[in-house]
């Protein structure tokens, strides 16, 4: 059951994908087209799937952790598709860090850039990290909430690998607070895995770090806060950020 489910998830992912991206063309030509709406609107699709199809739901604790509105600095585990999915619904105007690869997806990469999420070369030392840094400047003066994933690629539950640095040269240079978010998606959701198990993914917002802390302090802090597994005995709600969040809240 549980692979039929998967299958017929995976077959809604792709063809709604591949429908929207091709809609865009035309609606790129309009001068009122409003790409993040679109983009929300196809992660709504997407996690409404996820949760009819294959039963998986979510929950979030710690929304007053984030700030009311303005630009914030999310620094999140990494373990599953889902958590590039999720803060298109729970911010108001999100901004994923994302390798410079993804821009080069035919149709996919010009909603990237329509959308303002930040583009880095990650090969590209410190080439990109000024990539990273101007994006970050860009993404503040526009109000928007910046999503950074310190660990760099998706890891499985329960790994820890070392953090890259670049959110630390963010807060530096923003002075924004880093937020370390926790989930459990992967339990439900691995990395390139084509099962999908249901069950409630648990998502855990943890009070602020300090942009004033040195560069090692800051990792230091944001490891130790990733080495705690998320409270699955607490239950949570989506509500209190925005009105996409407490509208989908599943």
């Amino acid at each position: 059951m549980i692979w039929l489910r998967s299958a017929a998830f995976n077959a809604w992912f792709f063809t709604i994908s591949f429908a929207l991206a091709l809609a865009t063309l035309p609606l790129r030509a309009l001068p009122r087209f409003d790409a993040l709406a679109y983009a929300r609107f196809w992660a709504r699709l997407m996690l409404g799937g996820l949760r009819v199809i294959c039963g998986i739901r979510y929950q979030v604790t710690g929304i007053e952790h984030l700030p009311r509105s303005g630009p914030a600095l999310l620094a999140c585990m990494h373990q599953s598709a889902f958590d590039t999915l999720v803060w298109m619904l729970l911010l108001d105007r999100p901004a994923y860090v994302l390798k410079q690869e993804l821009m080069r997806i035919p149709l996919f990469g010009a909603m990237f850039r329509l959308t303002g999420m930040i583009a880095v070369d990650r090969r590209n030392g410190a080439a990109g990290l000024r990539q990273l840094l101007r994006g970050g400047a860009r993404a503040v003066a526009a109000g928007q909430q910046m999503v950074i994933f310190p660990e760099g690629t998706r890891v499985a539950p329960g790994v820890r690998v070392k953090l890259q640095p670049g959110v630390a040269a963010l807060a530096a240079t923003t002075g924004l607070k880093v937020i370390p978010v926790l989930t459990d998606s992967g339990r439900f959701w691995g990395r390139r895995a084509f099962r999908k198990r249901p069950g409630v993914i648990r998502i855990a917002i943890q009070p602020p770090l300090d942009p004033a802390l040195t560069r090692s302090a800051l990792l230091a802090s944001l490891q130790e806060a990733f080495t705690h597994p998320v409270d699955n005995s607490v239950g949570g709600q989506v509500s209190g950020f925005s009105s996409h969040a407490s509208s989908i809240s599943q």
